[in-house]
């Protein structure tokens, strides 16, 4: 077990956090939730974990944390789409800044231990023309999103200097799995997926070369552990150093369901950027952390968790 015995996790309902509070519960520590709610489910929780309903921005938010004094944070609240925060930049930002803004001071006046930040290895680099991209490289993000979490790093850097808080961002590549909603703007794996296994028509947004890199969300809950303990890297990238293009993706997914429709085509979306893959060796030299879920395996386990739940044949 980690140091910490009790931590907090924002957004600890929704799918990535979800998996973090399970993996927290099995290691034993006593886990409270912060969540609104408006995306995460009461249903994704061990029923011996605390939630507080709230949003990040809020006061409610910060007197939870205050009142349970956690030696870990892990933020995972976050607005997560490209395309809502290129819509609603002051939306996102309100999100992604202040809330994280207001947690780290709750966090700081708690006097919590360490705290694990959720950044976006798919957007804060921008479009690198050399890839896999590493941390030493220039961020330049496109979209308010990228934009938003790079704002989110830069105070925790200030939070560094300035206080001695000890912090791990970790920029994630693009998280898939269970739990993931399908419903959203984000998310391609689980809106694909769930889309086949009803016999729905998908869209691809552009020509379907655009490239991403996977990375499966157990893959994302070992980091995440690796990065609670104390000290370890300011920053890391989370990611499989491979990139996939989304009509490959469409056709691993069309297999895995038997989904005979041909994709249509649409508008690309604005602020999509056309490839990203990340370097994760600093994350393998400071965390002990490599990728034990290849592609093919998770995205099998994925269809299955929504046959399930759809019960889908």
């Amino acid at each position: 077990m980690q140091s910490a015995t009790t931590a907090v996790v924002t957004g600890g309902a929704g799918f990535i956090g979800s998996h973090v509070v399970d993996r927290l519960v099995d290691d034993g520590y006593r886990v409270t939730v912060i969540d609104d709610l408006s995306s995460g489910k009461r249903g994704n929780l061990p029923p011996e974990v605390d939630l507080v309903v709230a949003d990040v921005t809020s006061d409610a938010a910060t007197d939870a944390i205050r009142s349970v004094a956690p030696e870990l944070i892990v933020h995972t609240a976050a607005q997560i789409s490209v395309s809502v925060s290129t819509r609603e930049p002051l939306q996102d930002a309100r999100i992604n800044v202040l809330g994280t803004v207001n947690v780290l001071e709750a966090a700081r006046a708690s006097g919590t231990k360490k705290f694990v930040f959720f950044s976006s290895g798919g957007t804060v680099y921008g479009q690198s023309e050399d890839l896999p991209v590493s941390e030493s490289q220039p961020t330049a993000p496109e979209n308010p999103y990228g934009t938003s979490k790079l704002a989110g790093e830069e105070y925790l850097a200030m939070y560094r200097r300035a206080f001695g808080f000890e912090s791990t961002v970790l920029r994630l590549a693009n998280v898939y799995g269970p739990r993931q909603d399908p419903h959203g703007e984000a998310g391609v794996v689980a809106i694909f997926a769930l889309a086949m296994l009803a016999g729905n028509q998908i869209t691809i947004f552009g020509d379907g070369n655009d490239e991403r890199d996977y990375v499966y969300v157990s893959d994302v809950v070992d980091a995440v552990m690796a990065a609670a303990a104390p000290g370890g890297p300011d920053r890391c990238n989370i990611g499989s150093g491979v990139s996939t293009n989304v009509n490959e993706l469409c056709t691993r997914l069309s297999e895995l369901t038997g989904y005979a429709l041909e994709p249509q085509y649409g508008p690309p979306r604005p602020g999509d950027i056309h490839a990203i893959s990340l370097d994760a060796s600093l994350a393998r030299i400071e965390l002990g952390w490599t990728p034990k879920v290849g592609l093919e395996t998770g995205l099998a386990r994925t269809v299955e968790f929504f046959r399930q739940q759809t019960g889908s044949r």
